[in-house]
């Protein structure tokens, strides 16, 4: 088949009950949907199966994440292109059509995202991906339309089809031949930040990531882990540390790690003298559970290291995100959209 729609589902009846009709009713490109569930304890898959009888359903043996999830239940779909799309997520007309159009038109795009907005606040962006994620020089991600907590609404300043750094896994475009050329998610980072990795290691080996507004999407976000959760905290600077040493160029490389562990340290710091004990603790979690992979990491950073003639340093943001954030006032990405600031 030419696209596959799949739906990572764990638990989650209530936003297959929600969101699955629009991906019937919206798909105009004959896509095969498929939910792929990650052993459910809920009845979602009956649920699928009585009464979306032209879903197709990959059964996973374990729940283990966004990761291996998707890793586990692609190795059974043949087609052209993925889409892994969230199961808390509203699409609309005509969402698949430009995107594939575009893809089709060059065969070095390989992942490529649509414009998201929160479905709670229609005419904002979303937190997960926005209009397309960007990095800055010690690793931290952030979007257009969205910088840390701080969201735009949506007024047309990013309608444009551009190249970023990462797409966000809440609603990816994916062409599966490059998908399994790199061997697909990094199972150890099981849920955040694995669709930055497996975007870096694609622009790392020359391909493009791009996002299109044409397409918009809607996304409640946090529905399986709420962005509250100290759990999230961990998973988020751990798995952050791992995506800088496994993919990070090789110039003042340790010192950037360096300068990381120190800002860390003080968002740590933050979170305790806001009252947020158990975020500190996640953070110190993280730093531990980090240093404890440190071997494996390191591994996999030798064997990426060998494919590589050149480093990306498309969309990379040349200064520090979090300096002009906190210590600039700058919340928008126009703010720091400088030619000179980006490469």
């Amino acid at each position: 088949m030419k696209v596959a729609v799949v739906i990572l589902n764990w638990n989650g009846k209530k936003f297959l009950e929600k969101f699955l009709p629009s991906v019937v009713i919206c798909n105009s490109t004959d896509a095969q949907i498929i939910v792929a569930d990650n052993a459910s304890t809920d009845d979602s898959v009956s649920f699928v199966k009585n009464n979306y009888p032209q879903v197709k359903i990959v059964k996973n043996n374990v729940n283990g994440g966004f990761a291996k999830g998707y890793n586990d239940a692609l190795k059974y779909i043949d087609a052209e292109y993925y889409v892994l799309l969230n199961s808390d997520v509203e699409v609309t007309h005509g969402w698949m059509e430009s995107i594939i159009k575009l893809m089709d038109s060059d065969r070095s795009i390989a992942v490529c995202q649509p414009k998201i907005k929160d479905f709670n606040k229609k005419n904002y962006f979303e937190y997960a991906g926005a209009a397309g994620g960007f990095i800055d020089k010690f690793g931290y991600p952030f979007c257009r339309g969205r910088i840390l907590d701080s969201i735009e609404e949506d007024k047309g300043q990013y309608n444009d089809i551009r190249e970023v750094f990462w797409a966000t896994g809440a609603c990816m475009f994916i062409r599966a031949e490059y998908f399994h050329k790199v061997g697909g998610f990094d199972e150890d980072f099981f849920a955040h930040m694995e669709e930055i990795d497996l975007c870096w290691r694609l622009k790392n080996l020359g391909y493009k990531v791009m996002y299109c507004s044409d397409s918009t999407v809607y996304h409640v976000g946090g529905g399986t882990l709420n962005k509250t959760s100290p759990h999230k905290t961990f998973l988020n600077f751990r798995n952050n540390l791992m995506l800088l040493f496994k993919n990070h160029a090789t110039d003042y490389f340790v010192l950037k790690m360096l300068f990381r562990f120190l800002l860390d340290g003080l968002a740590g710091i933050k979170f305790l003298l806001s009252g947020e004990f158990g975020h500190t603790v996640a953070v110190i979690k993280a730093h531990f559970s980090f240093y404890a992979s440190l071997g494996k990491t390191l591994k996999k950073r030798k064997e990426l290291k060998k494919q590589i003639t050149k480093y990306t340093t498309i969309a990379v943001y040349l200064h520090s995100i979090i300096a002009d954030y906190y210590l600039r006032g700058k919340k928008t990405f126009s703010e720091i959209d400088l030619k000179d600031r980006f490469m």
